[in-house]
C-alpha cells in the first residue's frame, strides 16, 4: 500500500510539472505594467475571499536582489508578516549584490532542491533566473515573480506599475516648472525591465506634447549611489542651468543629493526617487530630497506571501496583482511615516 501510495504521488507530480510546462510555454511573454489580467491588491479580498486556511507545515521559499538595499529587506520583512500570521515556514535569500546575477541564479537553484512549496522570485535582470523558473515548472513548483525585474514567461506576478513611478516624478516637475527648464535621468541597471519603464515613464511624460521641459541626459548607475553620484556631477558641470534629476531608486537619489549639495544647487536643483526607503524619508525630512515615489516593499512583500498562499490553496488568480504607489514629499510625508502595516493599509485604501 505504502508503494502504491508513494508511485501515485510520484504520477502526480509528475503530471503537474508537465502541466506547468506547457502553461509556460502558451503563455505570452509578460509585461508587468500593460498585462490584461490584473487586478488591485485591494480586491483580493472581495473577489476571492478571505485568505483559504494555509495547511501545517507549508514553506515558501523567497530569493531576492541583494540584503545590501534596504528595499529588499523591507520586502523580506512582508513576506515574514504575512508567513507568521499564517504559521508558514519562510527562507529568504539574497545575492552578494545587485550585479551577481550568478550567484542569485545558484540560490533559487538551491531553493528549488529543498522542497518548498511554492517560490518568490525577485530577478536581477528579466533572464537571470529563467533556467530557475523551467526548473520549477518542471518540478510543478509555483513561481511568483515580485518586483521589480519581470521574467517573460513566469505565470504570475505581483508589483507596483512601474511605468507609473516615472510618470509621478515627471508630474511632479511639470507642475513645479511652470517656465520649463532641463531635468535629467540617473537609470537604473541596462536591461532590467523596472528601469526602463521607469524612465520611459518620466522621459514621454516630459516629451510630451505642450510641455516645456527638456530631458538633456539619461545616465545609467547600475543602482548605484557612487555612480550616481558621479554621473550626477558630470551632468551638473554640462547643464548647471539643470532644475532637476530623477533617479530610478532611492539609493542612486541620494547619491544626487550629495553632487549636487557639493555644486552648493540645492535652491536650484530638485532630486526624485523611487522606492520609499527610510533614509530617502529622513533625507525629505531634512530638506535634501524633494522626494521618492513610494512602493511600500513591507506591505508589497506582505500582498505577495498572500497571494502565494492563495495560489497553493487552487485559487485561480490574475497573472498579475498590481500593488500601491505614492508620491511622497514635504507636503505629505506624515501621511505615509507609519510602520503600522494595519495603519497604512488603511491610508492606502482611502
Amino acid at each position: 500500500m505504502k508503494a502504491t501510495h508513494f508511485t501515485q504521488l510520484a504520477t502526480t507530480l509528475a503530471l503537474v510539472g508537465l502541466s506547468s510546462v506547457a502553461m509556460a510555454q502558451t503563455l505570452s511573454p509578460l509585461n508587468s505594467d500593460t498585462e490584461a489580467d490584473r487586478m488591485d491588491w485591494s480586491e483580493l479580498d472581495a473577489k476571492f475571499g478571505e485568505l483559504p486556511a494555509v495547511p501545517e507545515g507549508t514553506s515558501v521559499g523567497g530569493v531576492s536582489k541583494t540584503l545590501t538595499n534596504e528595499y529588499w529587506r523591507s520586502l523580506g520583512e512582508g513576506y515574514v508578516n504575512m508567513a507568521k500570521a499564517h504559521n508558514v515556514e519562510v527562507v529568504y535569500q539574497a545575492a552578494a549584490n545587485e550585479g551577481d546575477q550568478l550567484g542569485q541564479l545558484g540560490i533559487a537553484e538551491n531553493l528549488i532542491t529543498q522542497g518548498f512549496d511554492a517560490l518568490l522570485f525577485s530577478p536581477q535582470t528579466d533572464v537571470n533566473l529563467q533556467p530557475a523558473l523551467e526548473q520549477a515548472n518542471e518540478k510543478g513548483i509555483p513561481v511568483l515573480n515580485v518586483n521589480d525585474a519581470v521574467i517573460p514567461g513566469v505565470a504570475n506576478y505581483v508589483g507596483n506599475v512601474q511605468k507609473d513611478n516615472g510618470v509621478r516624478a515627471a508630474g511632479w516637475f511639470i507642475e513645479n516648472n511652470p517656465n520649463g527648464g532641463k531635468v535629467a535621468v540617473i537609470e537604473g541597471q541596462p536591461g532590467v525591465f523596472a528601469a526602463g519603464q521607469r524612465t520611459a515613464g518620466f522621459t514621454e511624460t516630459i516629451n510630451a506634447e505642450g510641455n516645456s521641459l527638456e530631458v538633456v541626459a539619461s545616465v545609467p548607475a547600475n543602482w548605484s549611489r557612487e555612480l550616481a553620484f558621479n554621473a550626477a556631477t558630470t551632468i551638473i558641470q554640462q547643464h548647471p542651468d539643470l532644475v532637476g534629476f530623477y533617479a530610478n531608486n532611492d539609493g542612486m537619489a541620494l547619491g544626487v543629493v550629495e553632487a549636487v549639495k557639493a555644486a552648493d544647487l540645492q535652491d536650484q536643483i530638485a532630486v526624485i526617487g523611487t522606492d520609499g526607503i527610510s533614509d530617502a524619508y529622513a533625507s525629505i525630512k531634512a530638506g535634501d530630497l524633494t522626494g521618492t515615489i513610494d512602493s511600500f516593499p513591507v506591505l508589497t512583500g506582505e500582498v505577495a506571501m498572500e497571494v502565494v498562499l492563495r495560489l497553493l490553496a487552487g485559487q485561480d488568480l490574475p497573472r498579475v496583482v498590481s500593488t500601491p504607489q505614492a508620491l511622497v514629499t514635504a507636503d505629505n510625508i506624515d501621511l505615509y511615516s507609519t510602520s503600522d502595516m494595519a495603519a497604512l493599509r488603511e491610508v492606502l485604501l482611502k
